[in-house]
């Protein structure tokens, strides 16, 4: 099936204000206008799949079928090897109703310590992000980044969000907490593209942006 091209408008499907920074930031260089979800008062689907692929297109979908408009849709988070791949899918719920990534990740360090990891191999850890185009009549563009690293303590860094101070990228001495916006995902020639959510972008912008 051939690619379909996006133009125009899009909804950015999230109510998560970090996470819509930087997808604006991605498309700005694309001449698309960008809502979002939550300054459309739109409700927020539940997050029934079990990928995150699939949690992206349940957002997507949703926010195409309620505006009448392509949407663009996230699912992303934290896979921790030695917590079994947690917390995963549920990164954003272990940060509980009041978004405290805190003690989320003060609920990492805990298990890691529990299960003797100390070491850097011993706490080897993945960001993932599916992104999502889907359009009202059904069709998607999907794409997954992904990139290595480990988890540090304590957390450094102030920007970024969600458990970014915690991740240190393989090849780099800072967390995405100590680095800039166009450190973490800028793409060239602002950035490298180095978060998993600029590696998933470049593919999909492949796919379906002009430049």
């Amino acid at each position: 099936m051939a690619h379909r091209q996006l133009t125009g408008a899009v909804v950015i499907a999230t109510h998560n204000p970090g996470k819509l920074a930087e997808m604006r930031d991605l498309l700005s260089p694309y001449n698309i206008t960008a809502t979002s979800a939550a300054e459309l008062n739109l409700a927020e689907p539940d997050e029934t799949g079990k990928t995150f692929a699939a949690n992206a297109r349940i957002k997507a979908m949703a926010a195409a079928t309620a505006t009448g408009q392509p949407a663009f849709a996230d699912d992303s988070g934290l896979c921790v090897d030695a917590l079994g791949g947690d917390p995963g899918i549920y990164s954003a719920r272990w940060a509980g109703p009041d978004k405290d990534f805190r003690g989320a990740m003060n609920q990492i360090q805990t298990r890691l310590v529990e299960k003797g990891a100390t070491s850097p191999a011993q706490r080897r850890a993945h960001f993932v992000a599916a992104l999502c185009i889907a359009w009202p009549d059904g069709h998607v563009e999907e794409v997954e980044g992904r990139v290595d690293g480990v988890i540090v303590w304590p957390p450094k860094g102030t920007a970024g969000f969600g458990y970014d101070p915690l991740f240190l990228p393989d090849g780099h001495d800072r967390t995405f907490g100590e680095m800039t916006a166009d450190e973490k995902h800028g793409l060239p020639p602002k950035g490298m593209g180095l978060s998993h959510r600029a590696r998933a972008f470049v593919m999909l912008a492949e796919k379906c942006l002009r430049g």
